[in-house]
C-alpha cells in the first residue's frame, strides 16, 4: 500500500477539489488523482531501480 506524507495528501486534496470545480464528480476525481499518484510513484521507483543498477557497486564494475 502506498503511503503519502501530509503535504502529499494536501496536494491530492487540492487536485481533487480542482477537478471537481471543473465539473468532474467526486468519485471520478478521487480515482483520477489516485491513478496520477500511482503513476508518479511507479516512475520514481523505476528511476531508483535503474540508477541502482547503473552504479558500479550494483554491477560489480569498478
Amino acid at each position: 500500500m502506498l503511503s503519502l506524507s501530509h503535504s502529499e495528501q494536501q496536494e491530492a486534496v487540492e487536485r481533487i477539489h480542482q477537478l471537481m470545480a471543473q465539473g468532474m464528480g467526486s468519485g471520478e476525481a478521487i480515482a483520477c488523482v489516485a491513478q496520477e499518484i500511482r503513476q508518479k510513484n511507479t516512475k520514481v521507483n523505476r528511476s531508483r531501480y535503474c540508477s541502482m543498477m547503473k552504479s558500479p557497486k550494483a554491477t560489480g564494475k569498478a
